[in-house]
């Protein structure tokens, strides 16, 4: 298995297929930065653990691949996710605040340790916090921390926050003022990452995108990541095991 469709694994997760699709609204008449903030931050997010069933589509220069996922979720504190194929485990992955962890069945090998071959596979700075946050449909930033321009487009409520090296834009819907795409651009280092999201649905914890497509462009090249979600529950007690098999070789990521 390429390297990084290993570490694709950690993003394949969160939330369900169903047929009760949340309705979306058009953006109608500008709204200050402020609003649309405080409207988003509105949105619970009660659950304490997810377990998640999804099909996932994996596509760069070279590799393309098609897998199911089994995702557990501790809030804020751990990810683990098993890969399978054809019905067989394939490759596990195991993240937290502090460290990146994942093993390789077909490999052989495994990866351990910290964000920066997930900010190089995906060309932005990362952390725990970012990719559990990209995966809810939140924004990667804390935008209350930050200063927007506001506009509409393709009926869209959309902010940005540019600086002299990184353009970063957040697009929301009306009714809820849900994330249905992130951008962030950093053409001085000539990458890109965009994540779409298309359609939500309602629970009793919180609203979770259907679908989700992850983008990034690098010099070496364009990765896609399209997941196809179905099912979550919620607030079950679960166990997160994770351990190397024997005789697995290490390997390193350059950043």
């Amino acid at each position: 298995m390429n390297k990084f469709l290993a570490l694709a694994i950690i993003f394949l997760l969160f939330s369900c297929k169903s047929k009760a699709v949340l309705a979306e609204g058009s953006a109608n008449g500008l709204l200050t930065s402020e609003k649309i903030i405080s409207n988003h931050y509105n949105n619970k997010v009660t659950f304490s653990t997810v377990y998640i069933k999804a099909n996932a589509k994996y596509k760069d220069e070279k590799n393309s691949q098609s897998v199911t996922a089994e995702i557990r979720i501790l809030k804020d504190e751990k990810i683990l996710v098993s890969v399978r194929f054809l019905g067989f485990t394939v490759a596990k992955a195991l993240i937290t605040p502090t460290t990146v962890q994942y093993y390789d069945k077909i490999g052989n090998s495994y990866f351990d340790g910290d964000y920066a071959g997930l900010t190089a596979f995906l060309g932005t700075d990362l952390d725990f916090i970012k990719v559990q946050n990209m995966f809810l449909a939140k924004p990667l930033d804390d935008l209350n921390k930050g200063k927007y321009k506001v506009s509409i487009l393709d009926k869209l409520y959309k902010l940005e926050n540019n600086d002299d090296t990184t353009f970063k834009s957040f697009y929301f819907e009306s009714d809820n003022f849900l994330v249905k795409k992130q951008q962030i651009n950093q053409p001085s280092q000539e990458r890109a990452l965009q994540i779409l999201y298309s359609d939500f649905k309602k629970y009793d914890e919180i609203i979770l995108p259907l679908n989700l497509a992850i983008e990034a462009n690098q010099k070496k090249g364009k990765t896609t990541i399209d997941i196809e979600f179905k099912s979550a529950a919620f607030n079950e007690e679960l166990s997160f095991p994770y351990s190397v098999p024997e005789g697995y070789e290490r390997i390193y990521i350059k950043n």
